[in-house]
């Protein structure tokens, strides 16, 4: 298998915990909420999956866990910066802290053991394609963000609720004058967004890398935060630029295959760089940025 076969048949597993975490941050300020703590969110649901998944409970049971607790994590978040209207960065930033500390005390007794992934199911006639036919040969967990990216986009194009979500974010007071719970909307997205972290975590422990290191999330929560702008805040954009960044991070483990004599510090550290050239040239142009913005976000309601 050369270097591009590697990357392709790899893409799509390595965006998955990009796209699922960046989705769930995408409904959560598209309500107008900025919400700092995916990072760590991420962090807590991957320890919690690895244990889960560790004892015999099997990877549904995990991801269903891992959901639940960055949730309720999530929730916590909403307390206080939707219900006491704190400052929505300094809360975020002090969630994903708390995240990652839990992560590290629950996790400190299983450092460096394994778990069994999921299989690889391939798409009959299209997983015998030439170059791209890796693509079509994934584990369960990466068709069903697909699905979830599908669906994420029909709600946004199609369904009241979509169009609830952005109308709060785009002008709390005025869709709570025509009648719309403007904080349980928002209570709703955060606690979805965190669900969504869970799993990107749970993703990355049980099945991507199915072991459990402390901080192996590794600046992810920060990677999806980033690509939440850099698509723009719309969800087929999104999932391009996790595509992306997985594609990116292939890319170090590909060129040391190929035996370059590039250092591997600065291979690990390519999804990062191209996250601020990407984050610089997106911001550049402040008229695409107004375009699909967010008018609210990170604004605290009153009623």
């Amino acid at each position: 298998m050369n270097a591009i076969d590697f990357i392709l048949a790899g893409m799509l597993a390595a965006a998955t915990p990009f796209l699922l975490a960046a989705l769930g941050e995408m409904v959560v300020e598209r309500a107008g909420v900025l919400n700092l703590g995916v990072e760590g969110m991420m962090a807590l649901g991957a320890v919690i999956a690895f244990i889960i998944v560790y004892h015999g409970g099997g990877h549904v049971l995990g991801f269903i866990a891992a959901g639940l607790a960055s949730a309720v994590l999530s929730l916590v978040f909403a307390v206080i910066a939707l219900g006491f209207r704190a400052n929505q960065v300094a809360t975020g930033l002090a969630i994903g802290i708390l995240g990652q500390g839990l992560s590290a005390l629950f996790g400190k007794t299983y450092e460096s053991l394994t778990v069994t992934g999921l299989p690889k199911l391939a798409i009959p006639g299209l997983s015998e394609i030439p170059v791209v036919g890796g693509l079509f040969v994934q584990d369960a967990a990466v068709w069903l963000s697909l699905v979830a990216t599908l669906g994420i986009w029909a709600v946004f194009a199609f369904t009241k609720v979509g169009l609830v979500i952005r109308a709060i974010g785009e002008n709390p007071k005025a869709a709570h004058a025509i009648g719309y719970p403007v904080i349980a909307v928002r209570v709703a997205a955060v606690a979805f967004g965190g669900a969504m972290a869970g799993f990107a975590g749970a993703y990355a422990s049980v099945v991507y890398t199915p072991l459990w290191a402390d901080g192996m999330i590794a600046g992810r929560g920060w990677i999806a935060i980033a690509l939440v702008v850099f698509g723009t805040w719309l969800t087929g954009r999104i999932f391009l630029g996790a595509c992306l960044f997985g594609a990116v991070s292939l890319m170090g483990l590909a060129a040391q295959a190929t035996a370059l004599n590039v250092p591997s510090q600065l291979l690990s550290s390519l999804p990062y760089i191209v996250t601020i050239v990407v984050l610089g040239i997106i911001s550049a142009d402040r008229r695409l940025l107004k375009l699909n913005g967010v008018a609210s976000l990170g604004e605290p309601f009153e009623r």
